[in-house]
């Protein structure tokens, strides 16, 4: 029986949301492979014994998910650690829309659900090259083991995962049980949107089911499912997904 918890969550000092991707159980009975693919929040806090914590892991990769600007303002902290990082660029236009939105006063829990429905749409229709880059170098072995992160680890990163775990074959109420964790495990949310009242600030700062489901209504309905938009937008073609697989599960 496995006694180790899943998500493995790897304590930082100076930041959060950081996990493992091992350990889940697909549908034929299998299990993903734990210390290859881990997901994040930024890493552009991290204290030395933070970096100590990834050095042990042999992270050889970090794939950056966020937009030119987001990630030159915070900068990896990083010194030290022997790897490489990846810009996958996914410009955070949404951000711009809620600033709007609370300036003039129309910010709203509905407004801002359905703000972060749109945003999560164009993930499969938009912004695509940034999570072609992103699987292209996690189906590359000798980029593992991988990191892959946005800001908050929430809704690029949060997508981007629930993309890789369906694709291994993980059930889907698994794969949604793993996104609504950062609800849990991120705290860079603390003290943003102080102006806001309570649940105009939780639909924006929150992991919600709908977010991701609409993301994935998009996928099934624009491709058919997730294997064919891996496929069509991302260039994993049917001898890669199964290189992935056979990669990334054991028995």
């Amino acid at each position: 029986m496995d006694t180790i918890a899943v998500p493995f969550v790897v304590p930082l000092e100076g930041g959060s949301n950081f996990r493992d991707l091992g350990g889940y159980r697909t549908a034929d009975g299998r299990t993903v492979r734990r210390g290859a693919v881990f997901r994040s929040a930024h890493l552009g806090a991290l204290t030395d014994a933070d970096r100590a914590s990834l050095g042990k892991l042999g992270v050889r990769t970090i794939v950056d998910l966020r937009g030119v600007e987001e990630a030159a303002e915070t900068p990896h902290r990083i010194d030290g650690i022997e790897c490489r990082v990846v810009g996958a660029h996914i410009e955070p236009g949404i951000g711009d829309r809620i600033r709007r939105a609370i300036a003039d006063g129309s910010a709203s829990p509905s407004l801002m659900m359905q703000y972060l429905t749109d945003h999560y749409r164009d993930y499969p229709r938009r912004c695509t090259p940034g999570f072609r880059t992103l699987f292209a170098t996690l189906s590359d072995g000798r980029c593992r083991p991988l990191v892959f992160h946005c800001t908050a680890g929430k809704d690029r990163t949060g997508f981007a995962s629930a993309l890789l775990l369906s694709l291994l074959g993980v059930p889907w109420d698994t794969v949604v049980e793993d996104y609504l964790r950062t609800n849990a495990l991120w705290i860079g949310h603390l003290g943003r949107y102080p102006e806001l009242d309570i649940d105009t600030r939780a639909a924006i700062i929150e992991a919600r089911r709908p977010y991701l489901e609409a993301a994935f209504e998009v996928v099934r309905a624009d491709f058919s499912s997730p294997e064919a938009f891996a496929e069509k937008a991302l260039g994993l073609d049917s001898a890669a997904r199964q290189r992935l697989k056979a990669e990334l599960l054991e028995d």
